[in-house]
């Protein structure tokens, strides 16, 4: 049995402490876990469930859940088991995505190596679909590579994600009917955390493509250590079809999380552009032509991951705010004001 904080009507109400009175998109914002790290928090296709990561206990690492959109019927579906990133629901709501290391080891992989720096560790994740309670899972992927960041297509015959498998960090495209793995990037770096559009004609995506020779060096020396440093990343806009794409920002720092507002003219993303020391995460929307920059929220710490609703009419994203000890992070979800 996993440990699952108990449903609190009284905390799921409106709460005026939760908002910054600047965040004038936001409204009726609603917390929706309490306590640990919880993040990746993702809408159903019909708007009604989330699927998300959280380390909790008894469990060492991040594993899947669901839950309803108000907090409730909390539910494990990963095996509890390695370490879990990356859930996403299938159009149709019975099936889900996400990726673990528990093929490799029950126990979760250890912490990356600090004396690099902050990096990303590239862990050894295969990628797997189970139906919605998480029985009857089925490997996409069978290798020791990094294949981690997937989501569905509106379509739900393909699945798209980010991986190591030809010794760069590429996105990747898995049609699920002819069994066929097809290269969208190809440009010497990082490209990953890709979504579709909510009506599948196009794919938004972060990426840092490293230029000069010490650039190139150092992101090399780092992806044989299976590293990543994520300190420099941009927002990127290609055609579902991979066949044009284009650079929508160019803010410098960490520009991470994408996601295409309904519509395909806005991208909210998170990122810590505005922060000298770097360290502040908020979310921004900005226009695919990269015009119209707009700050979204103003917690202190961390504000990532955010979602829209197939419908627009609501957000949901991952903070620190309201956070009881240093470094929590839960789950909230608001109506969204133009």
């Amino acid at each position: 049995m996993c440990y699952l904080p108990p449903y609190q009507e009284s905390a799921l109400k409106p709460t005026e402490s939760l908002q910054d009175p600047r965040e004038r998109h936001l409204r009726n914002i609603r917390q929706l876990t309490f306590g640990g790290e919880n993040a990746e928090a993702y809408f159903s296709f019909d708007g009604k469930k989330l699927i998300f990561q959280s380390t909790r206990p008894p469990y060492k690492a991040d594993q899947i859940f669901t839950m309803n959109i108000d907090g409730s019927d909390v539910r494990l579906v990963s095996t509890g088991k390695g370490r879990c990133t990356c859930g996403f629901w299938s159009p149709d709501g019975k099936r889900i995505l996400y990726s673990s290391t528990d093929w490799y080891s029950e126990e979760p992989p250890p912490p990356p190596d600090r004396s690099q720096g902050y990096v990303w560790p590239l862990l050894p994740y295969r990628l797997y679909v189970a139906n919605a309670d998480g029985s009857q899972r089925e490997a996409i992927t069978d290798d020791d590579a990094y294949n981690a960041e997937g989501s569905f297509h509106p379509k739900g015959d393909r699945i798209l994600f980010t991986t190591t498998r030809w010794g760069n960090i590429d996105l990747c495209e898995y049609n699920l009917r002819t069994r066929k793995f097809t290269r969208l990037t190809d440009e010497l770096g990082y490209n990953g955390g890709p979504f579709y559009s909510w009506d599948g004609k196009y794919i938004v995506y972060r990426a840092y493509h490293p230029k000069t020779r010490e650039e190139i060096e150092e992101f090399q020396r780092l992806l044989k250590l299976r590293l990543v440093r994520p300190s420099k990343l941009e927002l990127w806009v290609m055609t579902a079809d991979g066949k044009r794409r284009w650079q929508v920002s160019k803010l410098g720092g960490a520009n991470f999380a994408p996601f295409m507002r309904p519509g395909n003219r806005q991208i909210i993303f998170s990122s810590n552009h505005h922060d000298p020391r770097g360290r502040e995460f908020d979310l921004f929307l900005i226009n695919l032509d990269g015009t119209g920059l707009e700050r979204v929220t103003y917690t202190g710490e961390f504000d990532g991951f955010p979602m829209f609703s197939r419908d627009g009419k609501k957000l949901v994203w991952a903070s620190n705010r309201n956070a009881r000890t240093r470094g929590e992070t839960n789950i909230f979800i608001a109506d969204w004001v133009d």
